[in-house]
C-alpha cells in the first residue's frame, strides 16, 4: 500500500497555517472549514482569504525592518 507519509511542518508552514485558520473565523468561514474542509469554500472565499494573508504577511515583514 503505498500512502504518502506525513512530514513534519516547518515554522514557517506551521505559521501560515495559524494565519489562514484565523482569518477564516475573522470571516466567519471556520466552522465552514471545520465541517467540510478547506475545498468546500467557494473561489471567492479562498481568494478573500488569500489576499488577507499577503497582506498581513507584507505587514508584519515590514514592521520586522522597524
Amino acid at each position: 500500500m503505498g500512502g504518502q507519509q506525513k512530514r513534519e511542518m516547518t515554522p514557517e508552514e506551521k505559521q501560515r497555517e495559524q494565519l489562514k485558520y484565523e482569518i477564516a473565523g475573522e470571516l466567519g468561514l471556520l466552522e465552514k472549514v471545520k465541517a467540510n474542509g478547506w475545498k468546500a469554500l467557494s473561489a471567492k472565499e479562498t481568494g478573500r482569504i488569500g489576499g488577507l494573508m499577503t497582506k498581513r504577511k507584507k505587514e508584519l515583514e515590514e514592521n520586522k525592518t522597524i
